[in-house]
């Protein structure tokens, strides 16, 4: 049985060709619209998996071509009844009525899992003939995400505070996931553990090395600068190597801006009560006495600007991280303030969230010392006079 899929996220594709292909199914992928057409007519599958959120294509006949234009042309144009599933994040009512009533035989609302994909292929066509070929049996809950995301990593010197473990079996179960880890000329053996992680996990995990240690923002945004070349992710975040912010929390932020017309949503450390939230309690002060200084250089009410865990909308990285940052550790500071002036301070106030995360644990041997606390002070007022 052959089953054209057709999905303009690559990860998302690689995922469902694997599973399916381990079932026994014969499987062809598009990650366009026009290809996909093309393969319809060549292929003849036996059922058609489709995304609704394809990108309008420019240059070509399909300008104006979306998901539901597929289904158009193979109901109608074809007059064609091959099996047709929707598989998408698209959750509009009135879109989902809209294909059913074109001639859709089912539809998966994304994040969903292979495994109950598989079972929705199987119950419009059957499970496909072994031939003599042993398949797998085994159950696969590895969740398809609604989106893709590219989260950035830096590392300096962090090959015995890596969690390799995390890392790996968050990368292996999230598959709209793809972690991009920046080594920042760490004179460990950082990068053979970075090269290691990738070799397990090739399409989830990228590693860029750069040999010389540009500090802690450029890193970030060498590494972002990376994954907007990639139009497959919808949003675009970093995180700590040490995994301070877990990735529970992290996702929980990725769920918020998916959920609202937010541009970026930040996670905050503030100590509440049904929160794990620890910090040494000389960083504890300092960190308090920094926030105020950068509420009053902000002017907008953060309650924590230096979590180190973040996601943004695409838009926003493309624009926001094409010049090199003034400070090394401050860089999400001195982002807020590049969009307060690209925005407006209004504007700005709309499009970010903060929200609290509920576990942060400040990881033993941090590398930011008393008097590299004491440097960002100083840093601030850089901020300050290179953004006035």
């Amino acid at each position: 049985m052959k089953i054209l899929a057709i999905d303009d996220q690559k990860l998302i594709l690689l995922s469902v060709e694997k599973r399916l292909s381990e079932l026994g199914y014969e499987v062809e992928t598009a990650n366009s619209i026009e290809t996909g057409i093309r393969l319809f007519d060549s292929f003849k599958p036996d059922l058609v998996l489709l995304d609704m959120n394809m990108p309008e294509m420019a240059g070509t006949e399909l300008v104006s071509c979306t998901g539901t234009e597929v289904v158009k042309y193979i109901r109608v144009f074809m007059k064609n009844d091959t099996p047709i599933l929707v598989m998408s994040g698209n959750t509009d009512e009135a879109l989902i009525m809209k294909n059913f009533n074109l001639g859709v035989n089912d539809y998966l609302k994304k994040p969903v899992s292979l495994d109950e994909m598989a079972a929705r292929i199987k119950r419009i066509i059957g499970a496909p003939e072994n031939n003599g070929i042993t398949t797998t049996t085994i159950s696969d809950t590895r969740m398809l995400q609604k989106n893709c995301i590219g989260v950035v990593i830096p590392c300096y010197n962090e090959e015995t505070r890596l969690s390799c473990e995390e890392f790996k079996d968050f990368a292996h179960k999230n598959l709209g996931y793809h972690l991009c880890f920046v080594n920042d000329g760490s004179t460990d053996n950082t990068m053979a553990v970075l090269q290691k992680l990738q070799k397990e996990n090739p399409s989830n995990i990228s590693v860029y090395n750069y040999k010389q240690n540009g500090g802690k923002a450029e890193a970030v945004r060498q590494g972002v600068l990376q994954l907007v070349k990639d139009k497959q992710f919808d949003y675009i975040g970093f995180l700590d190597a040490d995994l301070s912010t877990d990735f529970r929390d992290f996702n929980d932020l990725v769920i918020t801006i998916e959920q609202s017309d937010f541009k970026i949503v930040s996670g905050s450390r503030i100590s509440r009560m049904g929160a794990n939230i620890t910090k040494e309690s000389a960083h504890k002060v300092i960190s308090m006495t920094i926030n105020l200084i950068i509420q009053t250089i902000l002017w907008m009410p953060f309650k924590d600007a230096q979590c180190g865990a973040m996601v943004m909308d695409r838009e926003v990285a493309s624009k926001m991280f094409t010049k090199e940052f003034v400070t090394n550790w401050l860089f999400d500071v001195e982002l807020f303030m590049r969009m307060k002036r690209y925005f407006g301070k209004t504007e700005v106030k709309r499009m970010i969230c903060e929200q609290p995360l509920k576990r942060w644990i400040h990881a033993d041997r941090s590398k930011l010392s008393m008097k590299d606390s004491v440097k960002i002070v100083g840093q601030l007022a850089q901020i300050a006079v290179h953004y006035r």
